[in-house]
This record gives structure tokens, C-alpha cells and sequence, in this order.
């Protein structure tokens, strides 16, 4: 069946509608950054640049490290921007541009997302990597697709609910365990982690300014959530949705922040672009050691 071409924009040079990346464009490895200006960072620690572009938020470049093929690539903010991107990425993949048909053969992308993020456990320092084990939705984005209850965890669901005290209009937050073969190829050199990813940088992730919470006593009470040994380690803007679209449509997907804040101690780092710097160059030796 073809798909439509109102469903599946493709420009006239044969690229994605949003991204601008063509199929031929695109690696097996990805690297999603939210910034745009973050993908500079990759370009001098690439052997080869091949292809590179920018479109909005969506600057990206696919070039060769040790003859190991990446391609980098910035969402912009919020899960909104991830619905696009992995909607698009997935379509280059497996989805023949010339047919507007699903291909035979599923094409695997590995993907990880490098962001920085909020923690909010007393014993995590700013500056660690945490990978996200499982992402906590708020935003809402799986709840529009169908069957999102074979990617998530019912119960977790329900005890966080109930701990919180859910406020009645908000979304119904989702946990999505990221991919268990890039959490075992992560996990040596990051904090384990639960994270939670806000549709908002403010009131979603419990910040007061002038306006006031629905859950007023919101971080005190997620802080103190435990499931089992597991408890919410850090906020940030956009893993749930990777981890829910990358779980439905095959892929492999996980993200890792660095801490830049720490909302328990009220305390920032500011000056922390070194440090994400070191994580950049993590994340690449990562994805050219990856096997897939």
C-alpha cells in the first residue's frame, strides 16, 4: 500500500519533509543533539564529512570516524520535535521514497539521544552522565498512538500515580525502557538512571516563577517515589518519546544527559559546556565500538 503523499512529505530533492536528510544520507548510528549549534561540536572529531544541512532546528551532518559511519543530528526542544524526527528517520529507512511503500526488510537504526538534564537525587553530582534506563513520559506523546501498552510499565504507571497524587487533566505519564543492547553498551561509563522527560522546561519540571503548580508539593513527592529499587533520578525534555517511538517502530534507542542543575541542592552549573564536550566525545567512541 502506498503511503500518501498528505501522510509522507517528501521534498523535490528526494529528502524527508522536516529533516532534509535523503535516504542515502542516513547512517545505521545516530546521534540526536537538541541544540543545533551542538552539531559544530561533532564536525572536528569526524575523519570525513560526507553530507551535512541544516533546515529550522534541524542541522545535521553524516560523515566517518575510524571508517565507521555516524550521523548527528539536532531535534530542537520538546517531544513534539522528536514525534517529527523519529517519524522521519524511521520513513528513510524503511520506507522505499520512490514507491512510497514499507520495504520488505526492516532497517535497525541505533540511536542515542546526548543531552544535559536536571537530577534531583541528593547523591547524584552535577556533572554526571545518566543514562536513562527507563523514560517517564509526561508529555503524552504515545498516548496518541496505538497499542503503547506493550512498551510500558502499567504498574510503575499506577504506583507513581498514586504516590504524586496525579492532577486530574494532566496527560497520563508513561514508563519506556530504553533499549536493553545500548543500556549494556552505556552502562559502564554512566549513573543508571529514571528519567523523566517534561512537555515544558518550567511548571512541567517543577519550577515555580510566577505562575503556580497543580501538584504544588510535585518535586518533594517524585523524589520520594521508589518502585522496587528503582526511584526518578533527573528531568529532561525529550527521552520518552525517543524511547516509546524507537521501542513501536524497532530501533534502538537511549538517552544520556549530562547534570548541569541539581534541583534538590538548588545549585547549576553554568560553565558546563567542557563537560559536555567530554560527553561528546564519549558518545562517538561508543557508537563506532557499537556492534550492530
Amino acid at each position: 500500500m502506498k503511503i500518501p503523499e498528505s501522510e509522507l512529505i517528501i521534498n523535490g530533492d528526494g529528502s524527508a519533509f522536516h529533516i532534509h536528510i535523503r535516504p542515502d544520507q542516513l547512517a545505521d548510528r545516530v546521534i540526536l543533539v537538541g541544540d543545533p549549534g551542538r552539531v559544530a561540536m561533532f564536525k572536528p572529531i569526524l575523519d570525513e564529512i560526507e553530507y551535512e544541512g541544516q533546515s529550522r532546528e534541524f542541522a545535521w551532518v553524516t560523515g566517518l570516524k575510524k571508517g565507521v559511519r555516524l550521523t548527528v543530528l539536532s531535534h530542537g526542544i520538546g517531544p513534539d520535535n522528536i514525534d517529527i524526527v523519529m517519524t522521519e528517520l524511521d520513513a528513510l529507512a524503511n520506507i522505499d521514497f520512490k514507491t512510497r511503500e514499507v520495504k520488505p526488510e526492516h532497517r535497525t537504526l541505533h540511536i542515542v539521544r546526548l543531552g544535559t538534564c536536571g537530577a534531583i537525587q541528593p547523591e547524584i553530582p552535577l556533572g554526571s552522565f545518566i543514562l536513562s534506563h527507563y523514560s517517564v513520559g509526561f508529555d503524552g506523546l504515545m498516548n496518541w498512538y496505538a497499542h503503547r501498552e506493550r512498551i510500558t510499565n502499567e504498574e510503575m504507571e499506577q504506583s507513581f500515580m498514586k504516590h504524586v497524587g496525579w492532577a486530574y487533566g494532566l496527560p497520563v505519564p508513561y514508563f519506556v525502557h530504553a533499549s536493553q543492547k545500548m543500556i549494556d553498551h552505556f552502562a559502564d561509563s554512566t549513573v543508571r538512571g529514571m528519567t523523566i522527560a517534561a512537555p515544558g522546561f518550567y511548571g512541567p519540571q517543577g519550577r515555580v516563577v510566577r505562575q503556580q503548580l497543580a501538584m504544588p508539593n510535585m518535586l518533594e513527592d517524585i523524589e520520594s517515589w521508589r518502585f522496587g529499587d528503582w526511584k526518578i533520578t533527573n528531568f529532561e525534555m525529550e527521552g520518552s518519546a525517543l524511547a516509546g517511538m524507537a521501542a513501536q517502530l524497532g530501533h534502538e534507542a537511549v538517552t544520556v544527559c549530562c547534570a548541569i542543575a541539581h534541583r534538590y541542592l538548588k545549585d547549576a552549573n553554568t560553565d558546563y559546556k567542557p563537560r559536555v564536550a567530554q560527553l561528546v566525545n564519549l558518545v562517538v567512541d561508543k557508537m563506532v565500538s557499537l556492534e550492530i
